[in-house]
This record gives structure tokens, sequence and C-alpha cells, in this order.
């Protein structure tokens, strides 16, 4: 019996497993789909089924771009719990929000991977319904999650869509009230300046938030999340040196900054790629109203976006010294 391990043992070893299949969900499904497939083509008589997948996927290959495909029992999951349970992540509200009317919450910062805004807005882990009860979250991410079948099941079931226009037009104009769109805008350009103690936030030329909200004269709410940067180290290189200018070259390619970043392994003092344990807070803060205006000038896209990063920084400057900043810390909007 001196053996057997702990409830606080067992409850660990499901905390890192609920990680740890998240963040390798997308590469074990994507080279499970193509080994299959290619072998069912190559080596069996079974290849009319990887015909019947693809004809599957071209006429579902809209549905992320109309809503996607949720089901509440997977937000559900006790699975969801754990992940959440690991950092721990926290959702915190500063105002209510009416399930009269529609928002687009903007996060910050990216991160590397986002774990909190997954756990926050993909599963009920962290209680979003009863923070903002009648309100609907849709996590907006990258069209390439929704490539390879399976994979995009998996990630629609927690409720995440496109974050193509035509997707949040969609959501903004049929699905009713209620919504909340959640957009991290500082995409993966804001991975390479994800590094402990960062607050450097890719935003001054992002402007496609706020001409949709114009749009359709939507609310905008800033958020920003505490810890989100400290999840993973980061190597940074020589600026000038020859893998400095690989990453930049690669990123003008394909507007992906790669980065040499490391976390913990399967246990805490191990090295690997799972995320640090390590608390994380986000702060949604108050909604901001906009007008409606179907096609805003360049002179007005700059005067709500004004707007908005002075809403962003006062909810920073708010709320950073619980968290470890000085009183001296500012954003650093590039």
């Amino acid at each position: 019996m001196m053996f057997l391990p702990s409830k606080k043992d067992l409850k660990t070893a499901l905390e890192v497993f609920a990680v740890f299949q998240w963040c390798l969900s997308a590469f074990i499904i994507v080279n499970t789909v193509i080994i299959t497939n290619l072998y069912l083509v190559v080596f069996t008589p079974y290849w009319p089924l990887t015909v019947l997948l693809l004809a599957w996927l071209g006429f579902d290959w809209k549905t992320p771009e109309r809503g996607g495909r949720r089901l509440t029992c997977v937000r559900h999951w006790r699975l969801w719990k754990e992940y959440c349970d690991y950092f721990p992540l926290k959702l915190l509200k500063t105002h209510d929000l009416s399930p009269s009317h529609n928002y687009i919450v903007v996060c910050h910062p990216h991160g590397l991977l986002s774990h909190s805004y997954f756990g926050h807005f993909a599963t009920e882990a962290s209680g979003f319904s009863k923070i903002f009860p009648g309100i609907t979250p849709y996590l907006l991410t990258l069209g390439a999650f929704f490539w390879v079948p399976l994979l995009r099941d998996y990630v629609m079931m927690t409720g995440i869509c496109s974050v193509s226009q035509s997707s949040m037009d969609f959501l903004l104009t049929h699905r009713g009230t209620g919504n909340m769109l959640i957009v991290v805008v500082g995409g993966l350009s804001e991975c390479r300046f994800s590094v402990p103690g960062s607050t450097t936030l890719v935003l001054k030329k992002r402007m496609g938030f706020i001409r949709m909200a114009l749009r359709h004269g939507v609310a905008l709410i800033p958020a920003y999340t505490f810890g989100e940067t400290e999840l993973y180290n980061q190597h940074i290189f020589t600026p000038g040196g020859l893998v400095n200018r690989f990453q930049k070259w690669f990123q003008s390619m394909v507007h992906i900054y790669p980065c040499a970043f490391y976390g913990r392994g399967f246990t805490e003092n191990s090295w690997g790629f799972l995320p640090y344990a390590r608390p994380v807070t986000t702060i949604v803060g108050k909604p901001l109203p906009m007008p409606k205006i179907e096609n805003p000038s360049q002179q007005t896209l700059d005067k709500y976006h004004a707007v908005y990063i002075s809403a962003l920084r006062n909810l920073f400057d708010q709320h950073k010294t619980k968290f470890g900043f000085s009183e001296t810390q500012e954003l650093v909007i590039v």
C-alpha cells in the first residue's frame, strides 16, 4: 500500500495530462489523419474512405465561418477543470454585460500558445457562464486549425470559430444578441515578445478589430492577462545574427515567428515543452461603445484605435501592482 500514489499525486498527474493532450492534440491528430489516409490509399483497397472524407471536408468547409459546431457537453468535460487547475487560471470581470448586446473582447497578450484564452472561453472550467450569464463566447483563431479532418471537429466542439472577416460578420449578424467574440489581436507576431516580465504588445498597426466593431456598431472590451507570458522561457538570439536573420526572413514569408521556447516536462523540475505551472489571471474590462459606421475613414479608425489603447492602458495600470509589476511599469505598444 505504501507504493500507491496519493490523491495529490493523482490530481497532479491528471492536470499534467490535461495540458499535455491539448498542447499536442494538433500535432497528434494531424499526423494520425495523414498517415492513416496514406496507408488506406497506398496499401489497402479502402481508398474510397479517403475520398469520402475529402468530400465531406469540402462540403463542410464553411462551417467554421458559420458559427462552428459546438457541443456543450465537450465544453463541460472534467478534463478542462484539470487543465485550468494546472496553472491555475482565473477569470475576472470589472463590469456586467447585458445579453441584449453583442461584444468583441480583445485579449492581450497572445503569449506563445494562448493557454488562458482556451481555458476561459473554449471551456466552462473557469466558470464563464456564471461570470457572464446569458453570453455565448466564440473564441476566434486561425483558419489553419480547420484544414484537417478530426482536428477541425475537435476544435469546433469547444465553440472555437475562424477569425476571418466573413466569420465575424456572420456571428454579429446571424446569431442574434448575447454573443461575445474573442480575438487575440497580437497573433503569432507577438510570440517573439513572450518572455517573462514582458509587457510588449503588437497593436500599433492592428486596425481590423476597430473596423469590425465600427461596421457592426458593437462594443469593444479590452482584456489583459497577467501571467500568460510567464508560462515559457525563450532563447533570444543575437540581433542581426544568422539565426535572428532567419527568424525575420521566415516571419516575412509565412507571418509566423519561429521561437526557441521551452518550459517544463512531466515532472516539476524537468525540461520540456509543457508550460510552467504558474498562476494566470485574465481581467475583462469595461465595454467601449462604438458607433455604427459602415465604411469608416482612416481618420475615424485612428481615433477609435487611440481610444481603445487608452482604455487598455488604464486597465493594465489599475491592476498591474497586484500581479508583481511596479507602479512605473507601462505597456509597450509596437
